[in-house]
């Protein structure tokens, strides 16, 4: 069993030591593959992310931050014998033909990994996310309670943004679970690779995975309306066709979750239009106003809390009629306005969220005044002054 001395939150190896592994140099033993010490360890120590790159010690991310670990540096070929090692004849074909490639692999009995194994400096490396065997509720990943509204849906697009490790799989997959066990209905995903596993309870799911059960998104696309979904998962809207698919599901009385990378509500209304042509975009707008149920931006801050590791933060918006009209009327600079008068509807900035959590004690007051996007607002608030349009109401 791989054993590695992680550092106690705010001591000196919390600022950049090495983490001390024992155990990492020897040979998986017992019909282990080679790379399940690492995955082990990683599940023992709630990494979120490892790191593999060629003659350098392997490197964990614990609390958002990388740490390496103090082992052998690892070889080009001690790499690619561990990644060919559970890596299929197509997966294996793809990553020699164009140089990276994603898949997943289940650790028996454990956590999945989310892998992209890919060339640098004609060397391979590999980046893999951890995906908890358990699907965690709202109260568990102390997400806002307006999240779980948006399992009560039944119709229109609801958007995760947030760059990659900011949890919104991880969300997503606690608003599916809470269909799944409260909603008689067909659940659709759609992922490359799937991440976590649903099993039918009233709810059935069906997982897609790009590469092994269809050929490319668009080809899924292209017959999902024939499958009689209710509620669609479309893993990672990336392009114009996958965010034409989406609305046009949602049109059609579907309930679409899908995930992008923005940093607020606003950019990602402007992010999504600027994918289409100048003459589509305002049908793009009036497609938007329709259907837009939320947009949920989320960031993950380390915690105070040893069981606690990282916490998320976010700005929620629901799409009300002011919010509607203002999406139609290219206006998106204001939805922040609309969002922090609306606190009492669910909705949340980032500010705001920050508050909560640092009075909570689940993230530290400098951790909030680093992510705050204007820290002299966030200053107010913790003093119990809120900023809201021009004004100020105490």
């Amino acid at each position: 069993m791989t054993e590695i001395s992680t550092p106690a939150p705010g001591s000196a190896s919390d600022d950049g030591r090495v983490l001390e592994a024992g155990g990492l140099e020897s040979t998986a033993g017992g019909g282990a593959r080679r790379i399940d010490k690492y995955f082990r360890a990683m599940t023992k120590h709630q990494a979120s992310d490892l790191h593999l790159k060629a003659n350098t010690p392997a490197k964990f991310r614990l609390k958002g931050a990388i740490r390496n670990i103090d082992a052998n540096p690892l070889s080009n070929r001690d790499i690619e014998a561990m990644m060919f090692e559970i890596m299929d004849g197509p997966q294996l074909e793809l990553y020699r033909e164009k140089g990276s490639v994603d898949f997943a692999y289940q650790l028996p009995g454990a956590d999945r990994f989310r892998i992209n194994v890919f060339r640098q400096r004609g060397k391979t490396s590999v980046a893999a996310r951890r995906v908890p065997r358990d699907i965690l509720n709202f109260a568990e990943l102390h997400l806002p309670e307006s999240l779980a509204k948006l399992g009560e849906l039944h119709q229109g697009l609801v958007l995760f943004a947030g760059i990659t490790g900011s949890g919104k799989s991880t969300s997503i997959a606690a608003i599916l679970e809470h269909i799944n066990r409260t909603r008689a209905c067909h659940i659709m995903t759609l992922e490359d690779p799937i991440e976590f596993l649903y099993e039918d309870k009233k709810a059935f799911v069906n997982q897609r995975e790009i590469g092994l059960d269809v050929e490319s998104f668009d080809e899924a696309l292209k017959y999902m309306m024939r499958e009689d979904p209710d509620v669609i998962l479309i893993g990672e809207l990336r392009d114009q066709e996958t965010l034409a698919a989406a609305l046009a599901a949602a049109e059609t009385g579907h309930l679409v979750f899908g995930t992008i990378h923005s940093s607020s509500s606003a950019a990602t209304i402007g992010r999504i239009v600027d994918l289409f042509p100048e003459e589509l975009h305002q049908q793009i707008r009036m497609s938007l106003a329709f259907n837009l149920q939320a947009i949920v931006c989320m960031k993950l801050l380390p915690g105070l809390r040893a069981d606690i590791p990282r916490v998320p933060s976010c700005e929620i918006m629901l799409a009300n009629g002011t919010i509607r009209k203002m999406i139609a009327e290219e206006r998106d600079a204001q939805i922040g306005t609309v969002i922090r008068s609306s606190y009492h509807d669910g909705m949340i900035d980032f500010t705001e969220s920050l508050r909560l959590l640092t009075e909570q004690e689940l993230i530290s007051v400098k951790t909030a005044y680093a992510a705050a996007p204007n820290p002299d607002e966030l200053k107010m608030r913790l003093k119990g002054i809120s900023v809201t349009g021009g004004g100020i109401i105490g």
